[in-house]
């Protein structure tokens, strides 16, 4: 048996051992070096946010029997996709798979904000009137249904090998968990590993009320796509203590920190006129407040 098998063999044990361990380390950086002050009790919030997740990891098993590293062996053997057609060495196809899998959900990304139906279902996740770790847990179980399907698609085009697929799997939960977190980062840590990674202070940008502050920052993982495409932006206008995170008139308790009201938000009011990656500001006010 070698490296891969072995991976492929114990991939669940390792996706849950990361997402778990990762989890607790996050949540007790939140108790002890919190970034802002939360609106809501973390009980109502945790609830809510933690079980829409456990709605979605039922449905994904039943819709989805075969999961994303399951799809990566059946390419493997069958010789799907681009890098099971040419004499790709592993050592640079795994990379190479990760990257390419990272841009694909960085405009997976993009375009749930650019399409009005699909923006419908992903407000759940913008609607969260506080921002922690569980906050990248919430996305509707249809956007969920959505997200698997590109990833099948993508893997199977791509061609991507087991490893490269469970390796993206952990890094993509174990960021998510970590750019969502209520956390303090020494500014120089901050700056620092914005030039690869997403940080919770950048992403947290994302989560703003204002849409062309939701329409920056797109990136889960790496913060190239962002940078390369434009779309990256330091600060909010308020600064990361007074911006007010959510969604314009969505603010009730009740329809976004409870499971039947996240349920129902994408079927709810309207979504008219929004720009994505809106600029209606000049250069002086792209620098942060205090």
């Amino acid at each position: 048996m070698n490296f891969e098998q072995w991976v492929l063999g114990h991939e669940p044990l390792i996706r849950t051992g990361f997402f778990f361990g990762v989890f607790a380390i996050v949540a007790l950086w939140e108790l002890a070096w919190p970034r802002r002050v939360l609106l809501l009790s973390r009980r109502q919030r945790w609830t809510a946010n933690l079980g829409i997740v456990m709605l979605n990891t039922v449905i994904v098993r039943l819709a989805f029997p075969t999961a994303a590293v399951g799809m990566a062996a059946l390419g493997v053997e069958k010789g799907w996709g681009l890098l099971n057609n040419f004499d790709v060495p592993f050592w640079l196809a795994v990379p190479l798979a990760v990257v390419a899998m990272d841009f694909v959900i960085w405009l997976q990304h993009v375009m749930v904000h650019a399409v009005p139906a699909l923006w419908r279902l992903h407000r759940v996740h913008h609607a969260d009137l506080d921002y922690d770790l569980t906050t990248g847990t919430r996305f509707h179980p249809l956007e969920i249904v959505l997200s698997m399907g590109i990833k099948f698609a993508t893997i199977t085009l791509l061609g991507a090998p087991v490893l490269a697929v469970v390796i993206f799997e952990v890094l993509l939960s174990a960021c998510a968990t970590f750019n969502h977190g209520n956390i303090r980062l020494p500014a120089a840590v901050d700056r620092a590993l914005r030039w690869f990674i997403v940080t919770p202070d950048m992403h947290r940008v994302h989560h703003s009320v204002e849409d062309d502050e939701t329409n920056s920052n797109f990136g889960f993982n790496l913060t190239w796509w962002d940078r390369l495409f434009g779309t990256y932006r330091e600060q909010p206008r308020a600064g990361q203590l007074g911006m007010t995170i959510g969604i314009h008139g969505h603010a009730d308790p009740h329809e976004v920190a409870r499971l039947p009201g996240m349920l129902m938000l994408p079927f709810r009011g309207e979504v008219t006129d929004y720009a994505i990656n809106r600029r209606n500001w000049g250069d002086a006010d792209r620098k942060p407040a205090a």
